[in-house]
């Protein structure tokens, strides 16, 4: 695996690849790699000849108060990792080379819907700092595909929608949600849950399971089931951020005859906030 920290030397690399016919699949991260994001390295080289990775913790999309300076950076350990998944090209730049002006001034792009609901509402401008980040990425490497991990739905949603607004010429791939043996999603953040909470951490995905399966026997009532799923939650000793039962594709409110759902929840533990999703089709 070769690694680079310049934007000029990767692109110079990749352009070779590019000019012999290779297809480039691509895996941006912000590292402290675990089992999730070692299987979207996996699902990139299914369908690509050359898998890039990034590491990069994007201040941009961190806001106040929250836990940028805090997150895990394990790069020598994150390195072995993808050296073991075959990964080809790893691109781990600094704050000055993706941010040559400083972020203050850094030129944005933005997405008209989807960020000032669910993870949008608690974390403003998060989802401004995803999508000028990663367009940068894409300008950057070029890629045929990109692959994301599904737990992040909303991100996985806006990324999609800026990727058709712009004619990105990129496929996104969704890669499933990898989960520990109790159903708890896979996270970079699971490593702040503490040992007291540990065991009842997988309620988020037992309500948004619950959830499914009373849509699925006929319930239609959305707002009762919300309900009733984020008293299991506080029941079990957390604080609910969100629980919205959405249209797979809009994350609008779902309707009653909407036949593509997905269930999203969001909760705090002492020093980590946690997010999970399920997804049903009624068709």
């Amino acid at each position: 695996m070769q690694i680079f920290h310049h934007i000029s030397s990767l692109r110079t690399a990749l352009k070779k690849e590019r000019l012999a016919g290779k297809r480039i699949g691509f895996v941006p991260t912000m590292g402290n790699l675990h089992d999730a994001h070692i299987e979207l390295v996996k699902k990139a080289r299914e369908a690509n000849d050359i898998v890039v990775c990034s590491i990069f913790v994007n201040g941009l999309q961190f806001g106040l108060n929250e836990d940028w300076d805090k997150y895990p950076r394990t790069f020598e350990g994150d390195c072995n990792r993808l050296r073991e998944a075959e990964c080809d090209y790893l691109f781990h730049p600094d704050d000055r080379e993706m941010y040559p002006n400083g972020m203050d001034t850094q030129t944005r792009v933005i997405c008209p819907t989807m960020i000032d609901v669910l993870c949008g509402a608690s974390r403003p401008g998060h989802f401004e700092g995803v999508t000028t980040v990663v367009t940068k990425l894409f300008n950057i490497v070029q890629p045929d595909e990109a692959v994301f991990g599904l737990k992040d739905y909303q991100q996985l949603a806006v990324i999609r929608r800026m990727v058709e607004d712009l004619c990105m010429p990129v496929q996104i791939t969704a890669g499933e949600i990898h989960r520990e043996a109790d159903g708890l999603a896979m996270s970079s953040r699971n490593g702040f849950i503490t040992e007291d909470e540990r065991p009842r951490v997988c309620q988020l995905n037992k309500s948004l399971n619950w959830v499914v399966s009373e849509i699925q026997g006929g319930r239609k009532d959305f707002d009762q089931l919300e309900l009733e799923a984020r008293q299991q939650i506080e029941g079990a000793g957390f604080k609910v951020d969100y629980f919205t039962i959405s249209e797979s594709r809009t994350l609008d409110a779902a309707a009653v005859d909407d036949t593509e759902i997905t269930v999203l929840g969001a909760m705090y533990t002492a020093a980590a906030r946690l997010i999970d999703n399920v997804s049903i089709s009624l068709a």
